[in-house]
């Protein structure tokens, strides 16, 4: 049985420089190849008109190009997200959402097939774990965006890596990824348009302070004391808030990048006057920003969003402690843009 073929989305520069010159090839080819892959998006080797016949043939014949192909979308009634449902070569399924603004489109990226972290409130969290994706399956997400935006003269302004899965435990796909994003013969996009959003994996957040990044980090608290983080998040079992925020020190100390904080407010769950201290509490004095999410409803959890009563009375006690914050607009909820929603619902048909 023959090695399988590698998918040139997976490679980065070095890597393919030495394939090319183990055939033969100048290894300024491979930045040939990036610009046809990473900005003139191409998805077959013939459209590469500046690489001699015979390179194009043997790209074909050893290496892939594995691009997903949809299997569904969504639409939001005002057209601001749509979400993908992707098939990967092995058959897997993968979510991706592109959301768009007035000035800007943001896409977000799963990490993994499912997720083994079981947050209560998560759709993907109820599915359980399948596999990790590679770094060309998390970088092809994106590309798949970018080709349609690019039909309209646009093009993807802010990624980030919150879609299905845990990215910080496929940490180094997800790093190679994001490498590649902002690889100025790559995708060359800004890293600080690159947002990576974890549950809370004290040892990926310790490993991302070193890299000297300058990426956006958001982690995701939804409660502010250990008792009731942990049935929201079973995660914080291994990781309870003290390690989680010492982990966050090290990395502010490191980066001097701000940390979000991201709270998906539940009806009396997590929108109580007490969680409101404890958080305020937690934060005080630190460089954070906390991101107030109201639920997206899904068919496994009870919880539905909080009200608008409860929500100023629970943001008002972080003015008081002039923390900042930000309640978004509920986006995608007619289309159950909640991660892992829609595959779950076309595994149900």
């Amino acid at each position: 049985m023959g090695m399988e073929k590698p998918n040139l989305y997976d490679l980065d520069l070095p890597e393919l420089e030495a394939q090319l010159v183990a055939w033969g090839q100048p290894s300024y080819r491979a930045r040939q190849i990036w610009e046809w892959l990473y900005r003139r998006l191409v998805t077959d080797f013939d459209a590469m008109s500046s690489l001699p016949k015979a390179l194009r043939q043997q790209l074909a014949a050893n290496t892939t190009l594995a691009v997903p192909h949809v299997l569904s979308r969504q639409e939001s009634l005002d057209g601001e997200t749509r979400k993908d449902l992707l098939a990967l070569a092995d058959g897997e399924q993968v979510e991706v959402v592109l959301m768009n603004y007035i000035e800007r489109h943001s896409a977000c990226l799963s990490t993994q097939v499912g997720c083994a972290m079981g947050c209560a409130f998560c759709a993907t969290g109820q599915m359980g774990f399948v596999r990790q994706l590679s770094s060309g399956e998390i970088i092809a997400q994106a590309l798949h965006l970018q080709r349609e935006l690019s039909t309209r003269g646009e093009s993807l302004s802010n990624i980030v890596l919150m879609g299905m899965g845990e990215p910080l435990l496929n940490y180094d796909a997800t790093l190679a990824a994001i490498r590649l994003l902002v690889h100025p013969q790559g995708w060359g996009m800004g890293q600080r348009r690159i947002t990576l959003s974890t549950a809370g994996i004290v040892p990926g957040i310790r490993r991302l302070a070193e890299e000297s990044l300058q990426v956006n980090l958001a982690i995701s608290l939804h409660a502010a004391t250990d008792a009731l983080r942990q049935q929201l998040m079973p995660v914080n079992r291994k990781y309870p808030l003290d390690a989680l925020f010492n982990a966050v020190h090290a990395y502010l100390q490191a980066t001097n990048r701000r940390v979000t904080f991201e709270w998906v407010l539940i009806h009396e769950v997590n929108d109580t006057l007490e969680q409101a201290e404890a958080l305020a509490a937690r934060l005080r004095g630190l460089l954070a920003h906390v991101n107030f999410i109201p639920l997206n409803p899904t068919a496994d959890f009870a919880g539905r969003p909080s009200s608008q009563e409860r929500i100023a009375a629970f943001t008002e006690v972080l003015e008081r402690q002039h923390i900042a914050h930000t309640v978004r607009l509920r986006r995608g909820g007619d289309i159950s843009a909640g991660c892992g929603q829609l595959r779950k619902r076309v595994q149900q048909l």
